[in-house]
């Protein structure tokens, strides 16, 4: 008879958890997908309203990461577990987690001071943190970056926040420095007149502030010159090699040499040896 009693029992709560479980599971994949299409729709109207890409991607993370959390406490509480005694668990958990995982929230702290403060944006080609590269996205825990020959580094924010940031899109224009050696015969007007040709020809430089011109240092084998003229900063590398080349092909229709570097050696004979040979020392 008890037998029987348990056999009935565990074929009505067998059924009943059989049940649950379809559920919990039904809700956690129609939650998921609920989810997706909520973070996909948030994001699209963050695009729309010409929010910043960098929070755009930051706070879609985030709010994606809350969604799920209540999926999975939704889905949980479905197969009859109290929920309010789970999360005092997982705080407790949390906590002890949080004092293993100190790294992972200190880049989560970077992330969230990255997004205030904006010391760079999606876009910005930056140095910090021991890389370089384009700012492709900023994660919860991660900045994603794009190197000009097609790398893609993944840096911890705390590292990037942790070090010094250079970021060479911050403003809207740049100088462009350039140093050019020429002979010490060389006229210093014709190189005056020849360097001015080439920056003033170039549309891409700026009026304002006035390209400097100077001689900058005289070397052991050549007159230094410095170059620099003002260029928006998306032309920036694009003048730097074609005016590099530019200055190359005048200087060589005007003959002004570029030296390269170069050593007196001096010989002195002492005398003869026995064979009647010179000695050279």
């Amino acid at each position: 008879m008890e037998l029987q009693q348990a056999v009935e029992f565990l074929q009505v709560q067998g059924t009943s958890f059989a049940i649950n479980l379809v559920a919990a599971i039904a809700i956690f994949v129609i939650g998921r997908w609920v989810a997706k299409l909520l973070h996909r729709l948030v994001t699209k109207a963050m695009k729309r309203a010409k929010t910043d890409p960098l929070i755009v991607t930051f706070a879609g993370n985030i709010f994606y990461v809350l969604l799920m959390f209540a999926v999975v406490l939704a889905a949980i509480g479905q197969l009859g577990i109290q929920t309010t005694s789970l999360i005092a668990v997982l705080g407790a958990a949390g906590l002890a987690i949080g004092l293993a995982l100190q790294g992972s929230l200190a880049n989560f702290a970077a992330g969230v001071m990255v997004v205030l403060f904006r010391p760079y944006r999606v876009g910005d080609y930056i140095e910090g943190g021991g890389v370089s590269g384009t700012v492709e996205e900023v994660q919860i825990f991660t900045t994603e970056l794009s190197t000009p020959d097609n790398r893609k580094i993944i840096v911890p924010n705390g590292q990037m926040l942790s070090d010094a940031i250079t970021n060479y899109s911050a403003h809207a224009t740049r100088r462009v420095d350039l140093v050019v050696g020429v002979g010490y015969d060389d006229d210093i007007d014709t190189v005056r007149r020849v360097l001015e040709g080439v920056v003033a020809d170039d549309a891409r430089v700026l009026a304002d502030p006035a390209p400097n011109i100077r001689i900058g240092s005289l070397g052991d084998s050549s007159v230094n010159w410095i170059v620099r003229p003002w260029v928006k900063a998306a032309d920036y590398w694009d003048v730097y090699w074609e005016m590099t080349e530019e200055i190359k092909r005048r200087f060589d229709r005007e003959g002004i040499n570029i030296p390269f570097p170069q050593r007196d050696v001096h010989v002195y004979h002492h005398g003869e040896n026995k064979n009647g040979t010179d000695v050279i020392g």
